[in-house]
């Protein structure tokens, strides 16, 4: 039998899938844990065997007859029917079979076939059973004795065998061969070669092989050369079973549906084999996933559906509803399917762990002949025998011992330790107590999310003690209260999530959270650890002007989604932005994936991840990927699709020109020849000397000199001499030449022994300002300006306060300032200067500079959230000037969308036993002047020209568009209609809460696939000129055409009938007309927005469900506005982008006119009169004939050039 393990996406954990994604339809998730009402009516005997009540069997008609429960929740991936005995085996997921005996289905036999691998295929022989699994094939005695274990070749994926003559068998899977295995020999014999991708099922008859191909053919093959004699193309996607009956062929499988999809056809290919043609096809009403014919009476055909339904019904004939029956799941999916040799008895497995047997009759027999079963003897305890006393070999052990009253038993166990003593019950959460709202006697209490659900820990008192409540930072300030116990990371560090409601974001307080008007970014999407460091590339003057400076070619450049992201950061005036556009970049790089930076979900949410290691390899990998990104020469038509890019011949680019560092490396080997190479290095990596396992006490170092070492690195390695023609130890020292204006520093603190060393360097530090401030008087600290914050509260830093000098220094390692020169004589050289520190003239002609600290990244460890990112940034006197009009310099704390000013001393302070250093930026004081730091907008004109589509089926005579003329091109203020439409690439995360209402835990990921934008005025008002279909790399899992109108096969580039672009070239004209200030008109705007990731100033946003809205009532929908205002009715059965902007465009022009003939009050009463009507009619649109509907006199006088499209 074929194995189906990647039938359902929600499987995919097991193994790698046999077939492509499926419609939405079929997918379903698998909850490896046991569902309760899988053992409801349900006994449960001595050996664990689950056994169903007793059903009535109607003679002749299949019902269910027993149901097991072989392993809870372990998937059932085959099931057989012993062809000797009465007996049904099953294999599961892990390896595991188990047999059980006639129609009762007592447990009979269980052993392990294999450690790792799934069992795909069950054949029984007349001395044993074999099984396969992915590539090894093992036959045991039906008590589960080995008598042969053959494993196959590295590389092999079998799926299925055959059993043929002469004690031979044929094993196919997803490889270019089929085997033949000799069963006397346990060898191969020979091998016949296959067109990939391989054999997944094969049956045999009289006159032929039938192989089943995952491509969706039936090949028929020679039964003594296995050379194809003839092929049936019987689906266009995948093949998922077939089974042959006389001179007819029947076959099931999946059909291509849309982008990279596959459904399954409900129509079964029928073949005729006299004439080798295909008849008429066959529709059931059930999904078919696997099929069988039942040659009792007639030749019906049994069809099994993934989620359990069960059709018969003849192959020439039609299918009936009657003929429908259901197999009770429980919720779980069908894997696997049997039919007995007497065809009296059907098995299914699901997966679950549960088998189920059906049967025609109640006394069911699975073979015609079946041999006896050697069962276990019974345990003969009725009475003792009889004893003989006089003979010579009477074992005395045999006699009981007599009960004395003067020795105690070892049972005799102490009255206190036998005394029953029921658990304490643990105590209630405090979180829950405190939280808790009482209803009569009932108390309802949000969920702390401290414990795992539906478990309750039985603690020791030692633990409980150390146990507090925690909730992380909250979502909103109302109702919140300070923790009852004290815990290490202050709140400010701690990961911060966002309180989804109804609204979605509309209501949550980000100001809480950030009071500044800098941009925080938001942490839900996937691979949102790199947040921080796009803060401190924003926050890198060169670096922001350079990639808004940059547009190229190529679809996915992270260069510009970085200038984007940039320029939405720049708008911001304190607002959150998103990462989206830049981090599905991100996820098509090659060298990211490989580099192992593009996380998978549960790695970020159960904080598996090595955030530390992780951020220093991002860093490494954006330093070079925008190095190489902005050297590539740019074309003049930069939007324009991907296209070969080529090196400047200068081969410098800003980024070079901002950290690179030319480095001189020298490898000396032992037999005195020494090579030198040139490279270029934009970071270093700290190096830190090795400790001795005798040396117990880490010995005191200043961070000057563990930097200077590391920049100059000598290390003594094997390495290949040309000299000496083999490989020789080898002395490699590394100088620099030249000093980078941005020195970046990897910590690669990654182990505890590295964490060891740097606190120890810390407890140095900080008893030497203990003794330094001893023996001085202390001096006034420096209080934070307050001037800078926006209300008083800010300047009460959080977390970390101090009273002396002294206590600045606890955790310090690092110094806010660096001295660097390169001397001819000495090299390198490195010292820390201390505050107020100058230079003299004389290090000012050796080209000395100095260096002050810009960034300090840091990985907060807390167990209870997974660990997050943040980084301390020193931002700069332009970026105040741009958002607040003050020139002054200033540290922020930047942890997702929180955002506080700290002290100085705070951005260096690193207790590791929670906040552990990763990444460290230094600046070259007065860096930026060599640089341009003016930005030109690159974005053009042109862009809303007219270009090709991406779609090779798209014709001019299919345009549903008319691209705007160069005498067309928009002015400031200039209207302009706007919808989008959306599908959803992951669906949304929520939980019941006690009381009944859901929480969203992690919204939906939703993806733009439709942007339209037609004229809001002139000879073409309502004309749209611009109407792209994106085109997505990602797999989609919801299309939501009843709400989108986008179908599957819509975004599909080889299919597509639409005008399909990339999201960056429809991105590049929405900014342009962002740019040049024209005013969006539309229905919900906002979240329009938000999914595109663009930042649109207020006055260019003209939102028609804030425009006919009443404060504290509920939002109204186009649909409804459309027929009260403009007796139009629109989104009949689905949405169209273009009738909603018209729409909204109407819609505006309505308001317009009501606002201004009757003013503010007269206007008030017609948005009462709106809310009274929508209250009787429940806010539906009354039925209205088309008539009256689209082609309504009001809807045809306001745009009459439309008609016309």
């Amino acid at each position: 039998m074929m194995n189906f393990e990647g039938l359902d996406p929600g499987l995919g954990d097991y193994a790698p899938g046999l077939h492509g994604g499926l419609e939405p339809g079929l997918d379903s998730s698998l909850d490896p844990r046991l569902d309760p009402a899988l053992l409801q009516g349900v006994e449960i005997d001595p050996d664990g065997l689950a056994v169903s009540e007793s059903v009535h069997i109607m003679e002749g008609m299949y019902s269910e007859l027993h149901s097991v429960a072989a392993e809870v929740g372990i998937p059932v991936t085959a099931t057989h029917f012993d062809l000797q005995e009465e007996l049904l085996w099953m294999g599961n997921h892990r390896g595991h079979a188990s047999s059980f005996f006639g129609p009762t289905m007592g447990r009979y036999s269980s052993f392990q076939v294999h450690m790792t691998d799934d069992v795909r295929h069950i054949q029984s022989m007349d001395t044993g059973v074999l099984f396969l699994t992915k590539n090894n094939l093992r036959c045991l005695t039906r008590g589960g004795f080995i008598m042969f274990d053959y494993p196959m070749e590295e590389g092999a994926d079998m799926h299925s065998l055959i059993l043929t003559e002469n004690n031979t068998l044929l094993m196919g899977g997803l490889q270019n061969y089929v085997a033949e295995l000799d069963l006397t020999a346990v060898q191969e014999t020979q091998k016949f070669t296959v067109e990939v991708p391989g054999v997944a099922i094969m049956r045999q008859t009289s006159r032929f092989f039938f192989c089943g191909h995952t491509s969706g053919k039936v090949s028929l093959r020679d039964l003594r050369t296995f050379k194809m004699e003839h092929e049936f193309d019987a689906f266009s996607g995948s093949l998922s079973d077939f089974d042959i009956n006389g001179n007819l062929l029947a076959a099931c499988g999946f059909s291509s549906r849309g982008l990279n999809g596959l459904s399954c056809d409900r129509f079964l290919m029928v073949y005729d084999l006299r004439m080798m043609r295909a008849v008429t096809p066959l529709q059931v009403h059930v999904d078919p996933l696997f099929l069988r014919f039942i040659p009792t009476y007639t030749s019906r055909l049994a069809i099994i559906s993934q989620t359990g339904q069960c059709q018969f019904c003849e192959p020439t004939g039609l299918a009936s509803l009657a003929d429908i029956f259901h197999v009770n799941t429980v919720g779980q999916l069908l894997m696997s399917f049997d039919v007995s040799s007497s065809k009296q008895a059907l098995s299914f497995g699901d997966s679950g762990g549960g088998v189920h047997l059906w049967s025609s009759a109640p006394e069911v027999s699975y073979n015609s002949y079946s041999r006896d079963t050697e069962l276990a003897l019974p345990c003969l305890v009725d009475s003792l025998p009889q004893m003989d006393w006089n003979h010579e070999l009477f074992p005395l052990s045999l006699l009981p011992m007599p009960l004395t009253s003067t020795e105690p038993l070892l049972s005799d166990w102490p009255t206190a330790l036998i005394a029953p003593s029921p658990r304490r019950a643990p105590p209630v959460d405090p979180e829950i107590l405190r939280t808790m709202k009482t209803v009569g006697f009932i108390g309802y209490a949000p969920n702390p999310r401290t414990r795992p659900r539906n478990q309750v820990p039985y603690k020791i008192k030692d633990v409980e003690l150390d146990y507090d409540s925690y909730n992380q930072v909250p979502e909103s300030p109302i109702g919140r209260d300070e923790e009852p116990h004290l815990y290490m990371v202050p709140k400010k560090y701690r990961k911060v999530t966002i309180k989804y409601s109804k609204l979605g974001l509309e209501d949550f307080d980000f100001k809480h959270y950030n009071r500044t008007l800098f941009a925080g970014l938001e942490p839900h999407i996937p691979n949102a650890y790199c947040n921080c460091m796009i803060q401190v590339l924003y926050f890198l003057e060169p670096i922001r002007c350079l990639v808004q400076n940059h547009l190229c070619q190529k679809e996915f450049c992270l260069a510009c989604e970085l200038g984007f992201l940039f320029h939405m950061l720049d708008l911001s005036r304190g607002d959150p932005c998103q990462a989206s556009n830049f981090l599905r970049a991100f996820r098509t790089i090659p060298e990211a994936s490989a580099l192992g930076l593009i996380l998978a979900d549960s790695d970020e949410q159960t904080g598996k991840a090595r955030l530390g290691r992780l951020i220093q390899s991002w860093n490494r990998f954006i330093l070079a990927q925008l190095h190489q990104e902005t050297l590539e020469q740019e074309g003049p038509q930069a939007y324009r699709g991907a296209s070969s890019s080529v090196l400047s011949s200068s081969g410098e680019s800003v980024i070079s020109r901002l950290f690179g560092c030319e480095v001189e490396n020298s490898s000396l080997c032992c037999c005195g020849k020494e090579t030198v190479r040139s490279s270029l290095t934009l970071l270093f990596t700290m190096h830190y000397p090795e400790q001795s396992s005798l040396e117990k006490k880490i010995e005191e170092y200043d961070f000057v000199d563990i930097l200077k070492k590391s920049i100059c690195l000598e290390q003594s390695t094997q390495a290949w001499c040309d000299n000496c023609e083999k490989y020789q130890p080898t002395v490699q020292t590394r100088n620099i030449r030249c000093l980078p204006d941005v020195l970046v520093i990897n910590c690669e603190v990654n182990s505890a022994k590295e964490a060891e060393f740097w606190k120890a360097q810390t407890e140095y530090v900080f008893n030497k300002a203990l003794k330094k401030e001893a023996a001085e008087p202390p001096k006034p600290k420096e209080p934070l300006p307050t001037e800078w914050c926006l209300e008083e509260e800010l300047c009460n830093v959080e977390g970390l306060t101090f009273d002396t000098q002294a206590e600045d220094m606890r955790h310090v390692w690092i110094p806010l300032s660096l001295r660097m020169c390169i001397s001819k004589a000495q090299g390198l050289e490195v010292s820390s200067l201390t505050e107020g520190e100058e230079l003299t003239e004389s290090e000012e002609a050796e080209g000395a500079s100095i260096y002050d600290l810009f960034v300090t990244v840091s990985h907060v460890q807390d167990t209870r959230t997974g660990g997050n990112m943040v980084a301390h940034i020193k931002v700069g006197e332009t970026y105040h000037q741009r958002k607040e009009g003050v020139t002054h310099q200033q540290w922020y704390l930047f942890n997702d969308f929180l955002i506080e000013p700290i002290d100085k001393a705070e951005s260096v302070q690193f207790d590791v036993n929670w906040k552990v250093p990763a990444v460290l930026y230094y600046i070259k004081r007065n860096y930026h002047t060599k640089f341009d730091l003016r930005i030109k907008n690159p974005i053009e004109a042109s862009v809303l020209l007219t270009e090709a589509s991406l779609a090779r089926k798209q014709r001019k005579s299919h345009a549903t568009f008319i691209p705007l003329m160069v005498s067309e091109m928009p002015q400031v203020g200039d209207l302009v209609g706007l919808d989008a439409e959306f599908v959803t690439l992951n669906q949304e995360e929520a939980e019941l809460r006690s009381d009944g209402t859901k929480s969203t835990i992690k919204p939906s990921q939703m993806s733009v696939a439709r942007i339209t934008c037609v004229r809001g005025q002139g000879q073409n008002e309502g004309v749209p000129f611009i109407d792209d279909y994106i085109s997505t790399q990602e797999q989609v899992v919801d299309y939501l055409t009843q709400y989108s109108g986008i179908k599957p096969g819509d975004l599909d580039a080889k299919i597509s009938s639409k005008h399909l672009t990339t999201l960056k070239s429809t991105y590049l004209k929405l900014r342009f007309l962002i740019d040049t200030g024209v005013r969006f008109v539309g229905h919900g705007l906002q979240k329009d927005f938000r999914v595109i990731n663009l930042m649109v100033p207020k006055d260019q946003v003209i939102d028609t469900v804030y425009l006919f809205h009443m404060p504290r009532k509920r939002m109204i929908s186009l649909r409804f506005l459309a027929w009260y205002f403009l007796d139009l009715n629109i989104q009949g059965e689905t949405h169209d982008s273009i009738e909603d902007a018209r729409t909204a465009l109407q819609l505006y022009r309505k308001y317009l006119e009501l606002s201004h003939n009757g003013g503010q009050e007269e206007f008030r009463k017609v948005l009462k009169a709106l809310y009274e009507k929508g209250r009787k009619l429940d806010w539906k649109v009354p039925d209205i004939d088309s008539a009256d509907g689209q082609g309504s006199p009001k809807s045809t006088a306001v745009f009459p050039s439309v008609m016309g499209l």
